[in-house]
């Protein structure tokens, strides 16, 4: 779609300044004397991360397939989890809802009542919003929303409680700890370099400087989630996503409320306030979970290509609050709780090759998450379990291909669930009614029908223009609808003022590109000068210490790079 003045613009046209090979790569490791030596090296603290270290940690404790003797060729660290944030779970966000056969597989022993969770679902609800006041109720649920026998969870509770079982069976984890650099050498990953602390905003060290260090490893899990900083450095690096279709991205945006009433049902909604038109390309929804008997999970999801600039979001959750449906759930709660993350909406075709030479990648960086049913979390366990081995099959065997890993992947659940629903995103492009139609075919043949290979673009190749989405947002008041700023603050962000930038941006783009960016960041990071002209380039404010790492920015024509070790959110319910 063209802007006012005849132009067709797209973020894509102005690419971020940065080289991700050139550095995010180090191809020369320090000195044996220097470098921090471990077992293996899992970056990242979440599912599928923590997965992978308690099988791993499982199987080096079970004398019936030798784990005491690769235990000790594995060093005084055998399994290291190197994760960014706070604790484990900082940088955690979902719905969300988790199948059991996960935890299952991975602690047979443990019940489910052991379990972090708020509860099995036994009810479910689905609308489609006509307009706020207008809810039609879908009966019978639909298949991809019947979640009979599924668990609420907090993401970030899951992953704190993960850690700790991986600490108990006696894994390291070093957080506050960013993985800055990947350690390639001879063709090989050999683990990963960690960031330097205490930089200055200019890049210059602090009174409390501390160099990052070479962590080395025998065998390395790339678990970063959405947008991993290294994971996109090794996929060029080893093409790893040759002939695989482009990834492409959503945005969720979470609240946590104290309500006064129990709910009593899983909620789902499509429909307002997205607009139904192909040449909106407004996709997405809600979900609205109990958590227990006094809090409720509530969240708008919308995908990355809009072509409206205004689309927002973090206001399109704040206008979705009200409707009817929504204020019976929340008058008189309080909001305690918020967050956002981008979602990897590509499927199947767009998963990369989930491994290199001494390298495997899992969860959603290697894009494991099934869009049709809102699934994501318990395939990042399934992955984490299966690299963990994979890994300890070919070190026992002396070897650093993993590259069975992939076959597993795709002979497990995962792959076979992927592919049945390769193409059910990629209708949508036709709008929500054509989408809707094809996709039920889908669901119904379970992909065969229509089948094929459907192509996937990037979204920062959706041109974008000015329109008229934001006149529909509310007012924020503060106590039932919020703005941006006040919402980062309640995640407990910790980036220091004076912190290095971590975002790379154009700082001089035409105004639709830089309108896009103010409205698409949850955070409020970028920012257009009020005495920017109306047309043509502006320079866009980057205020990065706001920033909650979502991710969104890399899908729409920046490029979110890791930030300080313990800088970013510190989330606890989301």
């Amino acid at each position: 779609m063209a802007s006012p003045n005849g132009r067709v613009v797209a973020p894509a046209q102005f690419p971020p300044p940065v080289d991700p090979q050139q550095e995010f790569i180090k191809r020369e490791l320090d000195d044996e004397e220097e470098r921090i030596e471990v077992g293996v090296a899992i970056v990242g603290g979440g599912p599928a991360g923590l997965a992978c270290a308690n099988k791993l940690l499982q199987l080096l404790a079970d004398e019936r397939v030798g784990g005491p003797e690769v235990m000790e060729r594995l060093g005084e660290v055998p399994v290291a989890v190197v994760e960014k944030g706070k604790v484990c779970g900082a940088h955690n966000l979902s719905g969300a809802m988790m199948r059991p056969s996960g935890l299952q597989e991975l602690f047979p022993d443990l019940e489910p009542k052991d379990w972090p969770t708020y509860g099995q679902v036994d009810k479910d609800s689905v609308y489609w919003m006509l307009s706020p006041n207008r809810a039609l109720p879908l009966k019978p649920t639909p298949p991809p929303f019947r979640n009979h026998g599924n668990y609420v969870v907090s993401v970030a509770e899951l992953s704190r409680w993960l850690a700790e079982k991986a600490e108990e069976a006696g894994a390291y984890i070093l957080t506050e700890t960013a993985a800055a650099q990947l350690l390639v050498e001879d063709g090989a990953v050999r683990g990963i370099r960690s960031g330097d602390k205490g930089r200055g905003k200019d890049g210059n060290p602090l009174g409390n400087f501390e160099p990052g260090a070479d962590v080395t490893a025998q065998a390395t899990v790339l678990a970063e989630g959405t947008w991993g900083h290294l994971t996109g450095a090794a996929i060029r690096e080893f093409d790893l996503a040759e002939s695989r279709e482009p990834q492409v991205w959503a945005l969720g945006v979470k609240e946590v409320w104290k309500v006064p009433r129990k709910l009593d049902r899983v909620i789902h909604t499509l429909g307002w306030p997205l607009r139904y038109g192909a040449k909106h390309k407004e996709f997405g929804g809600s979900w609205i979970y109990p958590m227990g008997e006094d809090r409720v999970s509530i969240g708008f999801v919308v995908g990355l290509d809009s072509t409206d600039a205004t689309v927002s979001g973090h206001d399109l959750l704040q206008q979705f609050k009200t409707s009817k449906l929504v204020r019976r759930i929340l008058e008189g709660g309080e909001r305690v709780a918020w967050g956002a993350k981008a979602i990897p909406e590509g499927g199947y075709w767009a998963m990369p090759k989930l491994s290199a030479p001494g390298m495997v990648i899992a969860g959603d960086g290697g894009g494991m998450v099934n869009v049709p049913v809102l699934k994501g979390i318990h395939y990042a366990i399934h992955a984490g379990i299966l690299a963990a081995e994979e890994i300890f099959a070919k070190l026992k065997a002396g070897s650093n291909d993993f590259s069975r890993y992939e076959q597993a992947v795709e002979d497990s659940l995962i792959g076979k669930e992927l592919y049945q629903s390769r193409n059910m995103k990629q209708p949508f492009g036709k709008g929500f009614f054509v989408g809707g139609a094809i996709t039920n075919a889908m669901v119904v043949s379970k992909g065969r029908f229509p089948g094929g290979r459907w192509s996937n673009h990037r979204d920062a190749e959706s041109p974008v223009h000015i329109g008229d989405k934001k006149d529909g947002y509310p007012k924020p008041d503060g106590k039932y609808t919020f703005d941006k700023l006040s919402s980062v603050y309640i995640t407990g962000n910790a980036t220091r003022d004076d912190a290095p930038n971590h975002i790379r941006v154009r700082e001089n783009v035409p105004r639709e590109v830089a309108e896009a960016w103010a409205w698409m960041c949850p955070a409020g990071v970028y920012e257009v000068p009020e005495d920017a002209p109306e047309e043509g380039n502006v320079d866009v404010i980057v205020n990065y210490t706001n920033c909650v790492q979502c991710g969104a920015i890399t899908a729409k024509g920046g490029r979110l790079t890791t930030p300080e070790g313990g800088d970013g959110p510190l989330y606890q319910v989301t």
